[in-house]
């Protein structure tokens, strides 16, 4: 039996794709298209989790054990695969594993989602985008602090912080002014997506706007 991952275009799970490329386990790909006019989730992933939301993952091989939210299923897929691209085995670099895994959705996710709203109302939103992006701004600066003092956000080796970072930052160089100012974040893109295990992940997974 192998895992299912209800993977929905240009969304988070995206980087669920890549980590299970990364960590050689067997997946299959049921991909879901957003609304054209909307740009939400179809109604049949409600089907599999009531939240409607992606990444949600089934693994057959445990009784058919349903999963969502990203930070969630990261966890379980490296646990699945023996520690596998987890935590380094220092405490500083523990504590930046266990930080950045949070961090992405907890601390990155809002502003840029506020950031794609705001956009969308066009005009209106102008008012308040200034001030997200003053905050957007503020969290490159420091992420970039950290990409300058190494290669990867937990430590000197690629782990699974680097996957649940992948998606804001790609977000945030598609719409909250992560440009040129910022080279070691932009270095850290350019490297992930030259790693073999994300190109499969966008064979599996389809047309991906942020690849």
């Amino acid at each position: 039996m192998t895992i299912t991952v209800h993977h929905l275009e240009n969304s988070r799970s995206q980087r669920i794709l890549w980590l299970l490329e990364e960590l050689g386990l067997d997946y299959e790909v049921k991909r879901y298209e957003r609304d054209k006019k909307t740009m939400l989730a179809p109604p049949e992933l409600a089907r599999i989790h009531p939240l409607g939301k992606s990444p949600v993952i089934e693994d057959g091989e445990a009784e058919g054990q349903v999963i969502a939210e990203t930070g969630a299923i990261v966890e379980y897929l490296v646990a699945r695969a023996d520690g596998r691209l987890g935590a380094p085995n220092t405490v500083d670099g523990q504590l930046r594993y266990r930080h950045f895994l949070h961090y992405a959705e907890g601390s990155m996710m809002p502003p840029l989602l506020v950031i794609l709203v705001l956009d969308q109302l066009g005009l209106l939103g102008r008012p308040a985008k200034k001030p997200m992006l003053e905050m957007m701004a503020g969290h490159l600066r420091w992420l970039e602090s950290e990409l300058a003092s190494r290669d990867w956000f937990a430590g000197e080796d690629f782990t699974a912080a680097d996957v649940m970072m992948s998606f804001p930052l790609e977000a945030a160089r598609a719409r909250a002014g992560l440009d040129e100012r910022y080279p070691h974040i932009l270095d850290w893109l350019e490297r992930i997506h030259a790693r073999p295990a994300y190109q499969a992940a966008l064979t599996r997974g389809g047309p991906y706007a942020y690849g």
